[in-house]
């Protein structure tokens, strides 16, 4: 049933309060405005009656690879470079230190209740054909991340935030509930719940009852960030102090249009641009793009909206990468890098954080669109 999940102290979380309202309902570390039922009416409907809302198709060309699935059966092991491989969405394999981790999968061709919302693109890989997997992680309850169905054929333990308890106790699967700051280990590889900029609900009358965040993954040659869903936030800068040996920060950079619905929790590709920056990370990686139509830009804009914004930022091309689906990079820190040229016969030697701009390397150009 996968790995052994430990929790673990992580730094001063014990002493960390996790906030809450006078109900009971977690909070944002930043206060936000928050948008109810009626404002979602008033997008939907409303803005739409009034000629106000955009109009784009519900589907886009989005590039694709066959995703390598002998190759992923076996991680990386210690020293050597993480594996990230995207399986479109918020949705990613991570594998390092011979542990395969699986990051808000979303793996079925419909998801939501009752399954309402169909995919744009098939995901790089169905449940069985995974590698073994020793944990999910998924940062929050909205269906496009925390996908019963899939993390049900997957069968392994389930990290994600408090609230979450009796949902999966019911489903019998195996849940460790977090607050932020709090880690756990799963064989050697510290995943820490981080703080996002966000809310949860998943029926009538439980909003913020779960709380949402993000993860850290630290391994012996890397350390990666996934954002999870995310507005704009002080927090980056904090998450960034507190890891500041980032060698990748997976970031959401879709789902943004209309601004005045969608600022609050959802960061646009020029946000996501600033996170990088705030987080002091090494590579940029897209993601929560070019699945799902939840929002009203075309599917295919937030990459082109990317691209513009690196560009304006003087932002080196090798260090903001936009995956095609089912495409993997490897990820390893500058010291790793060093350690393992200065090791005797290529043998990988232990390694630590250092500065510097991070090793990334992926496979060629995708091959095509769907």
């Amino acid at each position: 049933m996968g790995a052994i999940l430990t929790v673990v102290a992580a730094g001063d979380s014990s002493a960390f309060r996790q906030p809450r309202d006078e109900d009971g309902r977690f909070l944002n570390l930043d206060p936000a405005e928050s948008h109810g039922f009626g404002d979602l009416l008033q997008w939907q409907i409303g803005d739409r009656l009034a000629g106000r809302r955009r109009q784009s198709p519900d589907r886009a060309p989005v590039p694709t690879v066959a995703a390598d699935a002998e190759r992923l059966r076996a991680p990386p092991g210690p020293g050597e470079p993480a594996r990230v491989t995207w399986l479109g969405h918020a949705s990613f394999l991570v594998q390092l230190d011979g542990v395969s981790l699986l990051l808000d999968p979303a793996l079925m061709d419909r998801m939501g209740p009752a399954g309402v919302i169909g995919r744009n693109v098939a995901p790089a890989l169905r449940p069985d054909q995974l590698p073994r997997i020793d944990a999910s992680l998924v940062s929050h309850n909205h269906y496009d991340h925390m996908d019963l169905p899939t993390l049900k054929a997957v069968g392994a333990p389930v990290a994600s935030g408090l609230g979450s308890e009796r949902l999966f106790h019911r489903e019998g699967m195996l849940f460790v509930p977090m607050k932020w700051w709090q880690s756990i280990q799963v064989k050697g590889v510290t995943v820490t719940f981080v703080p996002a900029q966000h809310f949860s609900q998943r029926g009538l009358g439980d909003r913020d009852r779960a709380l949402w965040g993000g993860f850290v993954i630290r391994g012996s040659a890397a350390t990666i960030y996934h954002a999870g869903d995310t507005g704009y936030f002080s927090g980056f800068r904090e998450i960034g102090r507190r890891f500041p040996d980032i060698d990748a920060a997976l970031l959401p950079i879709g789902a943004y249009d209309p601004r005045w619905f969608m600022k609050p929790v959802h960061v646009d590709p020029e946000e996501a641009l600033q996170a990088f920056e705030d987080l002091g990370a090494r590579t940029f990686v897209a993601m929560h793009w070019g699945t799902f139509k939840q929002s009203d830009e075309p599917l295919d804009e937030p990459p082109q909206r990317v691209e513009a914004e690196r560009v304006r930022r003087r932002l080196p091309a090798e260090r903001v990468r936009v995956l095609a689906v089912g495409e993997s990079i490897e990820v390893r820190r500058p010291a790793a890098e060093a350690a393992v040229a200065r090791a005797p016969d290529g043998a990988p030697a232990s390694a630590g954080s250092g500065p510097g701009t991070g090793a990334v390397a992926g496979p060629a150009a995708p091959q095509g669109t769907p």
